[in-house]
């Protein structure tokens, strides 16, 4: 079940890579985790949903789906209202 988001030719080797977070560019180190984006956006894990890629990331595999240079993530928070 735990899709890894290392696939693929993006890998950089110069120890960061570039992705798309909410439409706005961003350099992260290289091996940075859909947890670790949170964690560096200070976004709470509550009441969010990511995306890879248009693919939604289950939040058990967060720890360990890997971004990879190219990618797009949309961050998606859960609003109350009526």
């Amino acid at each position: 079940m735990g899709r890894a988001f290392r696939a693929g030719p993006f890998h950089v080797a110069g120890g960061h890579v570039n992705i798309v977070v909410n439409g706005d560019p961003c350099a992260l180190p290289d091996g940075t985790t859909v947890s670790a984006l949170l964690e560096l956006r200070g976004a709470a894990r509550r009441g969010i949903a990511v995306a890879v890629d248009g693919v939604v990331v289950p939040r058990q595999t967060w720890d360990r789906a890997t971004l990879c240079d190219g990618q797009n993530v949309e961050l998606v928070r859960a609003v109350q209202g009526g």
